[in-house]
């Protein structure tokens, strides 16, 4: 499976040493090359299924740093800069890892082997039928075929099960790479359903059980092919 990566910086000499390097990786994917954090909002709008960013820190107008903390639903990053000085803002944001310009081919390969690392961790756990879930100062073990959805909820994530919720501490792209990707697909930026608990879809919204959730315009029609798939 190839691993899909936009590249966001601000030189286009900096974009073509990504570029190359990733030419030369069978594993990954060009999705797209933005130059600013404006373009890379629209395109991640349009294009929700990117697992990757190779993100510049130091940009004009909103600094990579800026824009990846303001993402509600967060790809692996890789920060790539000029200034050493950003390496520890990068690591508090969990990110992959850091890469200093001009960064040698092998190092960025190193990087690379990290997030595949990282992506098959994360389906192992999506082949597995329980989780873990922190909440209400518990730890619950929830099978994931109970879940009906989950919602983003802040710097939270609400986890609907059919007659009771529980509200956890995590990002809401971290809690969804926990679950099957077969059965969980997201239906909005802040929603993403189990495909098992649907009963109908009317309009834009999803039924399960007595729960109605919204279909978002840019995830429609990855959502609809997702359902004719299985």
């Amino acid at each position: 499976m190839k691993i899909n990566c936009l590249i966001i910086d601000d030189e286009p000499a900096s974009q073509t040493v990504v570029k190359t390097f990733v030419k030369k990786i069978d594993f990954l994917h060009i999705a797209g090359i933005c130059s600013n954090a404006n373009e890379a909002t629209t395109f991640l709008q349009q294009n929700p299924q990117i697992d990757l960013l190779f993100l510049d820190i130091n940009m004009p107008v909103i600094s990579g740093l800026s824009f990846y903390k303001s993402l509600v639903q967060k790809p692996l990053v890789i920060f790539t800069t000029a200034y050493p000085e950003y390496a520890l803002d990068g690591f508090e944001v969990n990110a992959i890892d850091y890469l200093l310009k001009p960064f040698s081919f092998d190092r960025f390969l190193a990087a690379v082997h990290k997030v595949a690392e990282k992506l098959n961790e994360n389906t192992h756990r999506k082949n597995e039928n329980y989780i873990l879930i922190k909440a209400d100062k518990k730890l619950h073990k929830i099978n994931t075929q109970l879940i009906y959805y989950i919602e983003a909820y802040g710097d939270y994530v609400k986890v609907y099960l059919e007659d009771s919720l529980l509200v956890t501490y995590s990002t809401f792209s971290d809690f969804l790479a926990l679950l099957p990707s077969t059965n969980f697909v997201k239906t909005h930026k802040s929603f993403a359903v189990n495909v098992k608990k649907i009963n109908f879809i009317e309009g834009n919204q999803v039924i399960l059980h007595t729960y109605k959730i919204p279909i978002g315009l840019t995830f429609k029609k990855a959502f609809l092919e997702h359902l004719n798939a299985k």
